[in-house]
């Protein structure tokens, strides 16, 4: 834009999209604005922030490249829109206008973790907010987790129940204050406020650490749930908390107070800690470390925790103490894994938990089970009753339950591997080709569920709801779908469901597609995988065909049968099935997901026969094991196909091995935990395990065989070869078998990996090495789940790009 020199001031409207509301962008416009010398106006509005600015030409660019490089911590910058206006503004200064309520197109920040300067003030005893748990200013604090409607002010939200005292309020009004406009601030004398039930001597906070240090199990009321916490280094105490919380065998979270503190258990790369103390303070899974104090890990395959059964009332161990500064991490923490799960204080009212504790601390949801995390304080009372020892509560109400977010770093980049507090519900911009997309609302998966919002050219995508087999998480689900619908005045033109007739989410989707009269659009499973990996990377929408490798545990196939090991050639708009991993019942169904052995039988049937394995295998402690198992019913159950449905599952093939080997044979405690077992147990063994590529039995596909692989693997294991050296064996002949697959179906370029499987960070580094030296472009997930957490992002992309080409709904 060039200066007009006989008129050197000009009046322009700035409208400012993306996430910049709550994040103290109109402060930093004003003072931007008062820095360059113009005079106008500055307000929140339903599609962002408007500014009207009157000046020197060279000021208003000025205003425009600064925010543009330095925008406030937290603020997202889309798109800054610039236009002349003839009137100047009616004023002669700067100011900020109050919201103007309009069409809401803005989005909704998520909950930050406390910023330095909060941090600072808690410490300092000089400071009015000295030892304040709900300190908190535009930088950091609640967000998702209080508010109720936008545009984002304190009446809309549940702060509005807190009247601020005289200095707060004059912190709020004050432009030059970093706590303009923080709707939720506070301090201890207007503020919300904690205790402890039941009662303790002295302050609520210091009576949790010391509760906390002898033993106890305490719920703590955090930003967007409870959590349940223990000392990680009381073996006692942890195995307590597993027995009640009836999680017998699943890694729980940790929390330290500091990086050194982790590094003592876990290996911490720069780009670990740069994710710890990001804005989002997500749980962290990183490696163990060889050299930490820890104790051994429990037998593979049975249900052993600290040289205890789960369920039985075990003899305690005292009390650890400190030796050397280090105290001994129970390895009922993450039993038979060799990774940690750690995050840093997100709150004020942890950071003053953890100030006085060298050690870490077990910080997992407030839930039984797999229910979802409480959020009320009388629920918490009633529900954790029995697991809890004491609550640490708090009068500040939450909005909607958010639970913590997990990443892992693998490849060198942060994964997001469970999407929630600290990231959702930021909208994610779609590729260029969408921005005419009608509104739609994809309802996800049944496991790891989220849904998602599409509108104006982005992707709402929910916080983490979780397996809506629990009928707690179904209500939860669809109360939260109402609230982000009434949250962004969200009225989709059709609802995006999972082909699988019997989801959860499939079933509500046709039900509130029929109460509205909208149509519904079906979208395969493995697809929408493909889809997701193809948004979050920016291909727009008139791409080529991509091929995707999708790896997870099942999904419904277009042939009726199950899928989950798939070589899918596919744009937006379609797909075609060029390979698969070569089927293999699963006897049992869904039992087969719970009893890996079934996997195990089923595999070496298909490769062998059981004969055949008894023949040449029969010496092994795998036959002897199996030899104990209803071999000759299962074989029925397959000859005859009843209940033994086929399944191309690369999950259900980890299982298969990982029992085989001797690891979470008989039951699997949690979803992914055999595949999880065999990662932790593999070494660097370079060989790897041959995978054969055949025709499959009608010539319409490629399949990839196993048979090769079971037979390298046993006869390892009838020569007594380490079960590391199998697993990793294992690991890279997979990723090999993969890379010449895509060299079988002759496929260039783009590769992009989907599906639960690729959370594997020894798999995913195999299969980027092997990818990338056949010189193909691999594509991965990193900002949403790879694993049906994000599966309703490409729901709605598939969706979307159907409706544009003029596709025909599916009903």
């Amino acid at each position: 834009m060039t200066t007009d020199h006989a008129t050197p001031f000009r009046t322009e409207l700035i409208r400012v999209r993306g996430l910049v509301q709550g994040v103290g962008f109109r402060p930093t416009v004003w003072r931007l604005a008062r820095q360059y010398g113009l005079r106008g106006w500055v307000s929140n509005d339903g599609a962002g922030v408007a500014a009207l600015v009157c000046g020197n030409m060279d000021g208003i660019d000025s205003l425009i490249g600064a925010l543009r490089d330095a925008p406030p911590p937290l603020a997202r910058i889309d798109a800054i829109e610039r236009s002349p206006v003839s009137a100047a503004p009616d004023c002669t200064d700067f100011r900020i206008v109050e919201s103007k309520v309009g069409e809401i197109h803005t989005g909704v920040l998520p909950d930050a973790a406390t910023c330095a300067a909060c941090r600072a003030e808690i410490l300092d005893p000089t400071t009015r907010r000295y030892r304040y748990p709900f300190t908190n200013c535009t930088h950091c604090g609640p967000r998702l987790s209080i508010i109720e409607a936008i545009p984002y002010d304190r009446a809309a939200t549940t702060m509005r129940a807190f009247p601020m005292c005289a200095a707060c309020d004059a912190e709020y009004r004050n432009p030059a204050d970093r706590r303009f406009h923080a709707q939720p601030i506070a301090c201890a004398t207007c503020g919300p406020h904690a205790w402890l039930e039941p009662p303790a001597n002295g302050d609520p906070v210091d009576a949790a650490r010391r509760l906390l240090l002898s033993g106890a199990i305490l719920a703590i009321k955090a930003l967007g749930g409870f959590h349940l916490a223990c000392d990680a280094t009381d073996a006692a105490a942890v195995f307590r908390l597993r027995r009640a919380k009836q999680r017998d065998a699943k890694p729980f979270a940790l929390m330290a107070r500091d990086i050194p503190t982790i590094s003592r258990y876990a290996v911490v790369t720069e780009a670990d800690a740069a994710a710890l103390h990001s804005p989002a303070a997500p749980i962290v899974v990183m490696q163990s470390r060889r050299d930490a104090d820890l104790p051994p890990p429990p037998l593979a395959g049975g249900g052993r925790v600290e040289g205890v059964t789960v369920g039985a009332n075990p003899n305690p161990s005292p009390h650890p103490t400190l030796a050397g500064g280090k105290a001994t991490l129970s390895a009922g923490v993450a039993p038979g894994l060799a990774s940690l799960g750690f995050m840093l204080p997100g709150t004020p009212l942890h950071h003053l938990l953890l100030h006085g504790i060298d050690r870490p601390l077990v910080m997992t949801s407030g839930n039984l089970a797999d229910e979802p995390q409480c959020t009320g304080n009388q629920e918490a009372l009633t529900r954790l009753h029995g697991i809890a020892d004491h609550f640490l509560l708090h009068d500040r109400d939450i909005a909607r339950r958010v639970d913590d977010s997990v990443i892992r770093v693998m490849g060198s980049n942060v994964r997001v591997l469970r999407r929630a507090r600290g990231y959702a519900p930021a909208p994610l911009a779609l590729p260029p080709g969408f921005a005419a997309a009608a509104p739609l609302l994809a309802m996800g998966s049944e496991l790891k569920n989220t849904f998602c919002l599409l509108r104006d050219g982005e992707a709402v995508l929910s916080h983490h709801i979780g397996d809506l087999e629990n009928a707690a998480s179904f209500t939860d689900y669809r109360r939260s779908i109402d609230a982000y619908r009434a949250l962004f005045v969200h009225q989709p033109t059709a609802i995006v469901v999972d082909r699988h007739p019997d989801y959860l989410s499939t079933r509500l989707g046709y039900e509130l597609a029929a109460h509205e009269a909208l149509p519904v659009i079906a979208v395969q499973h493995h697809h929408a995988h493909l889809a997701a990996c193809m948004v979050e990377n920016g291909l727009p929408l008139d791409t080529a065909p991509v091929l995707g490798i999708v790896l997870d545990g099942l999904g419904w196939g277009d042939d009726g049968t199950i899928w989950g090991g798939e070589f899918l050639l596919g744009d937006y708009r379609s797909f075609r099935r060029l390979a698969c991993l070569k089927p293999v019942a699963m006897p049992g169904g869904a039992q087969a997901i719970r009893e890996p052995w079934r996997n195990t039988c089923a595999q070496i049937a298909a490769a062998f026969g059981w004969p055949e394995f008894v023949d040449r295998y029969g010496s092994t402690e795998l036959h002897g094991y199996l030899a104990g198992k209803p071999i000759h019913v299962l074989a029925q159950m397959i000859e005859h196909n009843v209940n033994a449905p086929l399944a191309s599952s690369c999950g259900r093939l980890f299982d298969a091995v990982a029992a085989a080997v001797g690891l979470c044979r008989d039951r699997s405690l949690y979803e992914g935990q055999a595949a999880m077992m065999l990662e932790a147990a593999a070494n660097d063994d370079s060989a790897a395990y041959p995978f054969a590529i055949v025709n499959a039995p009608d010539n319409t596909m490629l399949h990839l065989d196993p048979a090769p692989m079971w037979q390298a693997l046993l006869d390892d294991l009838a020569a007594d070869a380490p079960v590391p050296t199998i697993a990793a064996r294992f690991h890279d002949g997979l990723a090999l078998g993969i890379a010449r697959m895509v060299e079988a179906v002759g496929v260039t370029g783009r590769i992009a990996l989907s599906g639960g499987v690729v959370q594997n960070r020894l798999l995913l580094d195999h299969l980027m090495r092997r990818l990338s030296a056949l010189g193909l472009e691999v594509l991965t997930h990193r900002l949403v789940p790879p694993n049906d957490g994000g599966l309703a992002l490409g729901q709605a992309a598939v969706a979307a790009a159907r409706a544009l080409a003029g596709d025909a709904t599916e009903a």
